[in-house]
């Protein structure tokens, strides 16, 4: 009984840290030092397909099977900013920037450019209070930071694997319901 009780204050702990760590950053000054080398936001949009990137608009064909895959709407460049500007509308974007941030390291072929990625992404999304800290378990984060002591393309894929499980469990089915999607597949 008391070990439940001692988990249940550690995680309601964690939540508060990551509450604490998300107003913070509603309360940065523009051109606060602090907010430097981090990984900018999307820009938020108004629900409005207009304020998409310039990606030409998809059949609608193509836009029915983003109904049937969440992998059919990232691999669609206007399907991602869509997606995208959902869970930024969710305030959830940390999970498809840090997916996103683990399929350009997997593509990076030099060692070094490969550890400063590594870095990068540990320091925004994986460290404990980091601006953009994804929610995975434990042990995930643990193997995965382990990980880093051998860089290899596949170093982050656990923690990715997860984050997108958590996309496809979670937002996906919202976003497929959300206005966005609507809209375009009228």
């Amino acid at each position: 009984m008391c070990r439940g009780f001692v988990t249940l204050q550690q995680t309601c702990l964690e939540r508060a840290k990551q509450i604490k760590v998300k107003f913070g950053t509603l309360l940065q000054r523009p051109g606060d030092d602090s907010t430097k080398n981090v990984i900018s936001p999307p820009k938020k949009s108004k629900g409005c397909l207009e304020t998409l990137p310039k990606h030409k608009r998809p059949p609608k064909e193509e836009v029915t099977q983003w109904g049937k895959a969440l992998d059919n709407v990232l691999i669609n460049s206007y399907g991602l900013a869509t997606f995208r500007d959902f869970l930024s509308s969710e305030f959830s974007e940390e999970n498809i920037e840090f997916w996103l941030a683990c399929e350009e390291y997997k593509s990076t072929k030099d060692p070094g450019k490969m550890a400063a990625k590594a870095k990068r992404i540990c320091q925004d999304f994986l460290q404990t209070g980091a601006k953009w800290e994804v929610n995975i378990d434990h042990f995930t984060k643990d193997k995965t930071l382990r990980n880093i002591a051998q860089l290899t393309p596949m170093t982050f894929d656990l923690a990715q694997r997860q984050v997108f499980a958590l996309m496809e469990k979670d937002s996906y089915g919202r976003f497929l319901k959300s206005n966005q999607y609507q809209e375009i597949i009228k």
